[in-house]
């Protein structure tokens, strides 16, 4: 009798602990839970209280009020814009961008861009947004002629 009241003892005992180990987790995320509720009653309290004075602001600026948009970032120098070109000029040719098409695709990209802007500076014709393939192609070679007979040293 006594061996089978210390089995059943260390079967409740073994029952809870297991019982705790499992309710564990659900206790962490009721813990998280709250934490969460109480920030969201934070910032119900703090919209209430500026409320006033958000509608006071609103009253205050009528639609006569123009907000002036920021300028748009400077273009960069045509150094600025040789140096890049060289630089995308190298990695498109050797490197990693050999190894991934998305990569060189994303670099051949940038080069092209960085061709119109200098193509851009120094008021050289060009028409490589419109083409695609081999007509691109060319268009590049013809347009790096042109900006180098124009005085920027690509390579």
């Amino acid at each position: 009798m006594a061996i089978t009241h210390i089995a059943i003892t260390h079967i409740a005992v073994f029952g809870v602990a297991l019982l705790v180990l499992l309710s564990l987790p659900c206790v962490v995320a009721v813990l998280v839970g709250v934490d969460q509720l109480v920030l969201r009653r934070a910032w119900a309290r703090r919209r209430r209280q500026d409320a006033p004075l958000l509608r006071q602001l609103d009253r205050h600026l009528g639609a006569d009020v123009v907000i002036p948009l920021p300028l748009p970032p400077a273009p960069p120098c045509i150094e600025q814009i040789a140096a890049d070109l060289r630089r995308l000029d190298r990695q498109r040719r050797s490197g990693p961008t050999t190894c991934s098409q998305l990569w060189l695709t994303d670099v051949v990209r940038a080069y092209d861009e960085r061709l119109r802007m200098a193509s851009r500076c120094l008021d050289v014709p060009e028409q490589l947004a419109v083409l695609e393939g081999v007509d691109l192609d060319l268009e590049r070679v013809r347009v790096e002629i042109a900006l180098e007979s124009a005085g920027l040293s690509l390579r």
